[in-house]
């Protein structure tokens, strides 16, 4: 297989990779899903669980890919296939990059639905729909908005349109300028909501919900919600973090860059809880109410407080553009894949992907209204999605990208490559890589599938 070295881009600075590895990992993750999921396994708990994920298995394995996307300076695809062949390993550990472009893939075309719903809540809050709503009429508003294939549809194609018109103008046109302009103003918008959220009477018992811990509510499936969360809101095991990383140039230190990164998507989750939870506690709401959460229970907090309709703007442009940040990420990988390798354009790789992706994600659409009681394992075609990227095949590329880079990969190139500033630092990478973040993950699984306790 020929590749295409000519059509690979390169970030123009650290500065850049950072801001869009960050909006890679910032998105909807943080700020739709990090929330309910929280509330539905019990809070505080579940938070430091969460928290220990991300310092003991997410950031070692962030290093890890982008360490393995930099070395290889291609996409997923064709990084891990050179990467085996200079190992001279097993020829299966090709399927590792495939892994990882189809889970990007799925997480999009349900992804993209999602923040279709946000969109539209932009216009719906502009137009008057939750001026003076109780949790009956928003629950009824969010019903009937759901239960419309045509409108989930629409919204659905206006998003996955955004995303493919920015990634086809390509590295520095397309995605450094789009991640220039959304991540800064994420943070703005961000911080306003807190600001307001700590002006309600019910603040300290948001924070109390999440930081109280409470370990009679932690279950062995809550723990590995906890951990597939880390690698979905870190973008790990989904080929996102391993293109970007094939495009940083090699003067730049990748470890330095996945604590920021790290940092940053954490910071911004936690935020995210402390600014919605003491809304939805204001006024009387329960904080367990699922993939909804958002859009059922903040409607009513925009739609009784003074201003309300301009905060609620606000949330939702913040939460569109949280998603635009992460879905130019989750699509990059199969784009690149297709320009290096089938000698595709750039806009032809965004048309044939993002009409496949599109088409994938009517089945999230249907899954809400006319499919509604077709199931699979007692859940919906949404559920089953999410379930089997965010807890199965996130983890498992995740396990596999740690054993790669810390048993395959001889030792002098990791070295060479993360060229770390002190021997201590590489050496405790690599007992994280080699032993911890797999032994988790692998104990996790064993724990959910009943062979532990």
């Amino acid at each position: 297989m020929t590749i295409n070295k000519a059509t690979h881009g390169h970030w123009s600075s650290r500065f850049a990779f950072i801001l869009a590895a960050t909006g890679s990992a910032v998105g909807l993750g943080n700020i739709w899903k990090f929330p309910y999921i929280t509330g539905e396994n019990g809070g505080g708990a579940f938070v430091l669980v969460y928290l220990l994920c991300v310092v003991l298995i997410g950031i070692p394995i962030m290093i890890a890919e982008t360490m393995l996307g930099r070395r290889a300076q291609s996409n997923p695809i064709e990084a891990m296939q050179q990467l085996t062949d200079e190992a001279q390993a097993d020829k299966n550990w090709r399927y590792l990059g495939w892994l990882g472009v189809i889970a990007g893939v799925l997480i999009l075309s349900y992804y993209s639905v999602i923040a279709g719903w946000a969109s539209a809540y932009i216009f719906k809050d502009l137009f008057g729909s939750f001026f003076g709503i109780d949790a009956t009429q928003s629950q009824t508003l969010f019903d009937n908005f759901t239960a419309s294939p045509i409108q989930l549809i629409f919204w659905h194609s206006v998003f996955m349109a955004a995303t493919m018109w920015i990634v086809a103008k390509g590295v520095n046109n397309g995605l450094e300028k789009s991640v220039r302009f959304l991540m800064p103003s994420l943070f703005v918008l961000l911080f306003l909501l807190v600001g307001y959220a700590m002006t309600t009477n019910s603040y300290q018992q948001g924070l109390d919900f999440m930081f109280n811990l409470d370990f009679s509510k932690l279950t062995g499936n809550a723990i590995l919600t906890a951990m597939g969360h880390a690698f979905f809101t870190l973008s790990l095991g989904m080929g996102a973090i391993m293109v970007y990383g094939s495009y940083l140039p090699k003067d730049v230190s990748i470890a330095k860059t996945a604590y920021l990164i790290a940092a940053a998507d954490t910071i911004v989750a936690l935020l995210a809880g402390i600014a919605i939870f003491p809304l939805v506690f204001e006024h009387g709401l329960h904080p367990a109410s699922g993939a909804g959460l958002i859009f059922q229970t903040l409607p009513i907090a925009f739609g009784n407080m003074t201003g309300g309709w301009l905060m609620g703007m606000l949330f939702f442009v913040l939460l569109v553009f949280a998603a635009l940040s992460s879905s130019i990420s989750l699509i990059e990988p199969a784009v690149a894949w297709l320009v290096e390798n089938k000698n595709f354009t750039r806009e032809k790789a965004c048309l044939w992907t993002g009409l496949g992706t599109w088409f994938l994600g009517l089945g999230t659409v249907f899954s809400f209204n006319i499919w509604k009681d077709v199931v699979f394992f007692d859940k919906n075609i949404f559920q089953l999605l999410d379930y089997l990227t965010a807890n199965v095949m996130l983890p498992i590329g995740g396990f596999a990208i740690a054993v790669f880079a810390g048993y395959i990969m001889k030792r002098e190139h990791t070295e060479s490559e993360l060229q770390m500033p002190c021997t201590q630092s590489y050496d405790v990478w690599r007992i994280l890589v080699r032993y911890v973040a797999p032994a988790s993950i692998f104990l996790v699984f064993l724990h959910v599938v009943g062979v532990l306790g």
